[in-house]
């Protein structure tokens, strides 16, 4: 019965892949040939083989090794990019049936007979793919130098050519003895040398032509003759009020031809951050520069249209219907080819946008700021062109859509229910380029009703992932926008509105968008440790620049900012980097700003300054000796308190420990005889560290001050010169007291700083304490006599605090002047690296572009991770199990 059952089975459907597939990795023609045999011709038949072999992608990068001979290579990349010519050129192409649906179809009804029918597309496919595999070896053999890439890729072939030369014109005069003949010579032939497009140029030729290919990534039916090359921009949006219709197929085949346009562009990435402007990518520079007017327009349209249109696609697939249930990324494995699209074209644009290296460095004309040129960079050029308010509300609308699609995975009450977008660290750098680049953009974003509600989408976004040492970049970018934005008058008028969107309920009340974002950069600041420490400077700069336009900043929010300006005046913080103390005196201008502009306005911030006066007091009079023995006096205090409590906490605060700094100083004075205790800050307004929540029970205070008889003036009588002349006065310590102080030997400096008297007397002379001084002088007394003992604010006081004006006791009002994000060298290296190292990790994951080569522009750590999922066809899970890669490597920058 069972006798005529084979005794070897072939597989002839496909079903686990053909012979040569599986020995492909071993045998002796096949990969291995490639480093073994040396000078392979260019004519071996062994080639045919990369042309018709694979069927998906990742079977490509599995099957494929990185070490291979010089020559080999060099050999491959000619005849490869030579059939991917031909192909596209080939009457066939494109054929039929597509690559896509040519490895569905394979998997099942391959016959056992070898003889095959031609398929261009799948032949045009494989090509890319090789090069995608091949080309990234290149970069990492060649480094810093491309002698081998500008001989292979980029070298001018010349050409002598015979060329008639022009006829004589129609109307000439003549000398009239001219004979006949004379006038009807043959014409003059002359030689002539031509230069023929190098092989890269042909292949930035290829692939643009592919991007607009009827029947590859666009719809058959919008070819015009016989020509299958049209340049239409892909989706409506900008620049185009149709869509062509979309199918996975053109997904896929898109995202092929993009993939291999990155790889291109990652020629930087084989570059040292040192050599980043004066060794530009020669791929980068070709795009950015040489490529015509119409492709760039072309491209960069489709590319922004197809991320922006991500959430209101008319795609129809298993993973864009999936995508709107809950749980669905458990359910359905594997990626969405509208997903990978989305993502690659958002990685295409952050790296054409971000590009500045060599001459496409921005340019200052006329003195003004460095601005891109249609010489230097189009891309970026034409995004600064943009105009139209239609195309700015597309751009914010298509923006705000993505984030939010991104919050509501936080927010679900089912936790996990939806997955996070792959790409929305990508679409938060592109909208940072936009601001940058285009200042319409960036002055319609503020001026719009959502302005306020896409800032708090940003900082609730970074509050959220704060906790994950690979997302500090991504953190990072966040605060460098928000400061780019706050510099902005319109941001400031916007500020009293509400937010409307809701927020997690952890935030607890929150009035306007001012006090959103106190309590948003406290949340950032308080509870990292010290471990986002890169962010601190432009959260607390947004702040002071928007300080002129706070207005009835609420009680909660008015603590934050007691708290921060507490935490930021603790010895232990100030002391411990030489870049600390100018956070601090970011902070005394908030409240600088605030009393010189809506003093009125904001009693209950007004009514924490008065709370923290001895704070105030202490800093002017802060001295290296002062600060190292309070130091010294809370580590004893904490050894003791840990003998006492071992399991007791205390608040930590960028990596020192933070303790209430107005107790601490009125007790150190106690025991200099400088004054008697202090008066104790109420639990809302004091707390040494934003984490005061789990700092000791506090200890009530007086109100009353007991120096502020003689400090302080009453509201009723004017403050003289010479007594606002000693509120800025500097008490110091005499040489020889200095050095009859004990010496404590204490390590509070971070990467070996060691604070000096003469730096301190460098920043703490030149704090803006004059204004926060004279409000307190002012005011104080009054204050007291209303709330002598009482630690809660009484109506009264806050309406006297209402009514409070200086006029006449300090100057007219200031000039606002916003600190603006200035971007510089270090800034920009490290913007290209993080937009890299999000692009080389996603890379690595299924398909692994980049792996086994050494990247020089980022820090990669290899880690060992599970083994890749299944993504595609049944036919690659034959190419996973035979060489798949278990190190997946995870890029980091430097600086994140």
């Amino acid at each position: 019965m069972f006798s005529k059952i084979p005794q070897k089975f072939s597989a002839p459907f496909g079903l686990l892949g053909d012979e040569a597939k599986l020995a492909f990795p071993s045998q002796a023609n096949g990969i291995a040939k490639l480093f073994t045999v040396r000078n392979i011709p260019a004519a071996d038949a062994y080639w045919e083989q990369y042309f018709i072999l694979f069927d998906s992608a990742s079977e490509v990068f599995s099957l494929i090794t990185p070490h291979h001979a010089p020559e080999n290579i060099a050999t491959l990349i000619q005849v490869v990019t030579s059939r991917l010519f031909n192909s596209i050129s080939d009457h066939t192409f494109p054929s039929s049936t597509n690559g896509s649906m040519a490895a569905y179809a394979s998997s099942f009804i391959k016959s056992a007979s070898v003889s095959q029918e031609k398929n261009a597309t799948k032949e045009v496919l494989n090509c890319i793919r090789v090069l995608q595999r091949i080309l990234p070896v290149v970069f990492e053999m060649q480094g810093e130098s491309n002698t081998f890439e500008m001989e292979l890729l980029w070298k001018k072939e010349e050409v002598n050519e015979e060329e008639e030369a022009p006829d004589r014109p129609q109307f000439i005069i003549e000398d009239d003895e001219e004979s006949d003949h004379e006038a009807t010579k043959a014409p003059i032939t002359e030689p002539k040398t031509i230069l023929l497009p190098s092989l890269g140029e042909r292949l930035f030729n290829a692939m643009t032509d592919l991007l607009f290919c009827c029947g590859f990534t666009l719809p058959k039916d919008i070819q015009v003759d016989h020509h299958k090359i049209n340049y239409v921009i892909w989706e409506k949006g900008i620049g185009s009020a149709n869509s062509l219709g979309n199918s996975t197929t053109f997904d896929s085949n898109r995202t092929e031809v993009l993939r291999l346009l990155l790889v291109l562009l990652s020629r930087q990435i084989y570059i040292p951050a040192a050599s980043l402007f004066t060794n530009p990518s020669f791929y980068s520079l070709h795009i950015v520069q040489k490529m015509p007017r119409r492709d760039v327009l072309t491209i960069l349209c489709s590319l922004l249209n197809t991320a922006m249109n991500s959430s209101t696609t008319d795609t129809i697939t298993i993973g864009t219907i999936a995508g709107k249930l809950p749980y669905n990324h458990l359910v359905f494995k594997g990626e969405d080819p509208r997903t990978t699209l989305i993502t690659t074209c958002l990685q295409v644009l952050c790296v054409l946008l971000d590009f500045q290296s060599g001459s496409a460095r921005d340019q200052v004309l006329d003195g003004q700021v460095a601005s891109p040129t249609a010489k230097t960079n189009t891309f970026r050029y034409f995004i600064m062109k943009l105009h139209r308010t239609q195309d700015f509300e597309y751009l914010f609308e298509g923006i705000i859509s993505i984030i939010e699609q991104q919050i509501a995975t936080f927010k679900n009450l089912l936790p996990g229910a939806r997955k996070s977008l792959p790409y929305i660290t990508e679409t938060i750098i592109l909208f940072w380029k936009l601001i940058e680049l285009n200042k319409k953009f960036c002055t319609f974003v503020l001026e719009s009703e959502k302005s306020m509600d896409f800032i708090a989408y940003l900082l609730f976004y970074c509050v959220e992932i704060k906790d994950r040492p690979q997302q500090h970049g991504v953190c990072r970018a966040v605060s460098y926008i928000v400061q780019a934005l706050s510099a902005e008058p319109a941001f400031g008028l916007r500020l009293s509105n509400p937010i409307k969107v809701q927020l997690p309920t952890k935030w607890g009340p929150v009035d306007t968008a001012a006090d959103f974002i106190i309590h948003a950069v406290y949340a950032i600041v308080a509870t990292t440790a010290g471990s986002l420490t890169s962010l601190y400077p432009s959260l607390i700069i947004a702040l002071s620049n928007a300080a002129p336009y706070f207005k009835h900043i609420g009680v909660s929010a008015s603590a934050r900012l007691i708290q921060l300006f507490t935490s930021f005046s603790n010895p232990l913080f100030l002391l411990a980097d030489e870049g600390h103390p100018r956070l601090l005196f970011f902070m005394l201008e908030v409240f600088g700003s605030v009393i010189y502009h809506h003093l009125g306005e904001n009693p209950n911030l007004a009514y924490g300054i008065l709370q923290s006066r001895k704070i105030f007091e202490d800093l002017g009079t802060f001295t290296l000796a002062r600060g190292l023995r309070e130091v010294k006096r809370v580590q004893l205090a904490k050894e003791a308190k840990k003998i006492s409590n071992p399991k007791g906490k205390t608040p930590v605060v960028d990596g020192v420990e933070m303790v209430d700094a107005g107790a601490e100083k009125a007790r150190l004075l106690e025991n200099e005889g400088a004054g008697n205790r202090g008066s104790q800050e109420r639990e809302q307004d004091s707390g040494a560290s934003p984490r005061d929540s789990q700092a000791d029970e506090p200890v009530t205070r007086s109100f009353m001050s007991p120096t502020s008889e003689t400090l302080y003036a009453s509201p009723d009588s004017p403050i003289s010169e010479k007594a606002r002349g000693k509120m800025r006065e500097r008490r110091s310590l005499s040489v020889e007291t200095l050095n009859s102080l004990d010496r404590v030997p204490l390590n509070i400096g971070r990467n070996g700083f060691v604070p000096t008297q003469e730096w301190v007397t460098s920043w703490q002379q030149g704090l803006p304490l004059d204004t926060v001084m004279i409000f307190i002088s002012v005011v104080i007394q009054r204050v007291e006599d209303m709330q002598r003992h009482s630690t809660v604010p009484s109506a009264e006081v806050i309406k006297f605090l209402s009514g409070v004006s200086l006029d006449g006791v300090i100057p007219s009002n200031p000039p606002t002047s916003a600190r603006r994000f200035m971007w510089s060298d270090a800034s920009l290296v490290w913007l290209t690296s993080l937009i890299w190292g999000e692009i080389y990790v996603r890379g690595m994951t299924p398909l692994g572009i980049w792996n086994a080569t050494n990247v020089r522009l980022f820090f990669v750590k290899h880690t060992q991770t599970h083994q890749r999922q299944i993504t595609e066809t049944v036919t690659n899970v034959v190419g996973g199990f035979l060489r798949r890669t278990t190190d997946t490597a995870q890029g980091r920058q430097r600086s994140t």
